[in-house]
């Protein structure tokens, strides 16, 4: 299945990032601790406690987000509820970040940012629809979905199980006679 391991795959570069987040804001903590740097009169201490707090805070969403895709991968379907949003607001971190990033750090952040963003995106389409029982790809919304619901035949209108909504034909207006 080719599914897994993107899943996997995507789970492995999340907590690498999650690591590698919480480790650059430690360091720019102590940094701003050690050189008693302020921004503004701002006290170093509070920014110093802040970059470090900022930084696990976001180390441990990317882990949490990095256990949303092994989660996906064990269980071999789509992620659903908050899994989902959690995999979608990271999408949308990666992007906003990569935009950012191409000015101030370079090419490299950019594209790093964009590969992350494009695996998460194939992860959650890869894991979209769901396999139906005759193969199928069963779409949530279809009328043959739900319960009672009903396939359609293709072309027909009419609905084939459970009486879903059948359609009428379309009878053309009649002509006016010319008498």
């Amino acid at each position: 299945m080719v599914r897994r391991p993107v899943a996997l795959i995507v789970a492995v570069v999340l907590f690498a990032e999650a690591l590698g987040v919480v480790a650059l804001n430690w360091l720019l903590g102590e940094v701003l601790h050690r050189q008693r740097m302020s921004l503004a009169g701002t006290d170093p201490d509070v920014m110093s406690t802040s970059a470090k707090i900022g930084g696990v805070v976001f180390g441990l969403y990317f882990a949490l987000c990095g256990l949303v895709a092994v989660i996906v991968a064990i269980r071999g379907r789509r992620p659903a509820g908050l899994g989902r949003i959690l995999l979608i607001s990271a999408a949308v971190v990666h992007g906003l970040l990569g935009a950012f990033a191409w000015g101030p750090v370079g090419r490299p952040a950019f594209l790093f940012m964009i590969v992350v963003l494009g695996l998460i995106v194939l992860l959650l389409m890869t894991y979209d629809r769901e396999e139906g029982p005759a193969g199928r790809t069963a779409d949530p919304g279809s009328p043959g979905a739900g319960p009672g619901g009903g396939a359609q035949e293709a072309g027909s209108g009419v609905g084939v199980e459970g009486g879903g909504p059948a359609t009428a034909p379309v009878v053309p207006p009649a002509e006016p006679s010319a008498s």
